[in-house]
């Protein structure tokens, strides 16, 4: 099981858009993704709803909903097949937050423009993530994916130049490319397009998917709530599975 979360206070570096597409991938190969949308905008959630029922399942959660009548972790519950967690954060999210949404997170991505607002604004979520949420660099869970880039300009050189100094790796450059609004637009990813529309695209993701495969999973049980304080969470069992539409009082 792994929890991959996709993180950056900064509104518009490309969360969404790395997320949906990451969860395609995993569905494509087999390994039973659930996508949990934090964003109360909901675009993760509108991605999946156009999806057709011939393409690979993807299990969604709409974490950014609240419902008095159950409790949050029941709410964030994950399939028992569950293999891979998706997290699409929101913009503005508070520091103090972190913890929570970075707990037994196998991986976090920082997507990051070419801009200098954005620079600033991937520094302080990065040291936020390092001072505030606890986690180590040794762990070596935190990456970088410079976003919506284009080589050969000064901002991409200051960009990367940045990031050299962050000592946190770069795991992906990813284009300016329409083929992600078309994927968002229809509901698909870009490992579920025709390979000769997107082979630039697609060649750009594999040191991330590479990366990613080489990360240790931590504990976060199938079945488990997604969003929790405990470590221990107790997963869902084959009686509650099969009740999973009845609402769970809260105490």
């Amino acid at each position: 099981m792994q929890k991959i979360v996709l993180l950056n206070p900064k509104g518009g570096s490309g969360k969404t858009t790395i997320a949906i597409n990451l969860a395609s991938y995993y569905a494509v190969a087999g390994l039973r993704p659930t996508l949990m949308d934090l964003d109360a905008q909901g675009s993760s959630t509108r991605w999946l709803s156009k999806r057709a029922k011939g393409q690979q399942p993807i299990h969604g959660i709409a974490g950014y909903e609240r419902n008095s009548r159950v409790t949050r972790s029941f709410a964030t519950r994950l399939p028992l097949d569950t293999e891979r967690l998706v997290v699409d954060t929101s913009a503005a999210l508070e520091p103090q937050s972190l913890p929570d949404i970075t707990r037994n997170a196998t991986a976090i991505l920082v997507p990051v423009l070419p801009s200098d607002i954005d620079i600033h604004a991937a520094a302080k979520c990065i040291s936020d993530l390092l001072l505030i949420a606890k986690v180590r660099r040794d762990e070596q869970r935190i990456a970088v994916i410079a976003n919506r880039v284009k080589k050969h300009t000064l901002i991409y050189k200051s960009l990367m130049k940045f990031l050299e100094t962050l000592q946190i790796p770069v795991v992906a450059t990813l284009r300016d490319s329409q083929n992600y609004i078309r994927v968002a637009e229809t509901g698909t990813g870009l490992f579920e397009m025709k390979p000769y529309l997107v082979r630039e695209d697609l060649e750009q993701w594999l040191p991330l998917i590479g990366w990613l495969a080489q990360r240790r999973p931590l504990i976060l049980q199938p079945g488990a709530p997604a969003m929790t304080s405990a470590l221990n969470s107790h997963p869902i069992t084959a009686s509650t599975a099969s009740a999973a539409s009845a609402a769970e009082p809260v105490p």
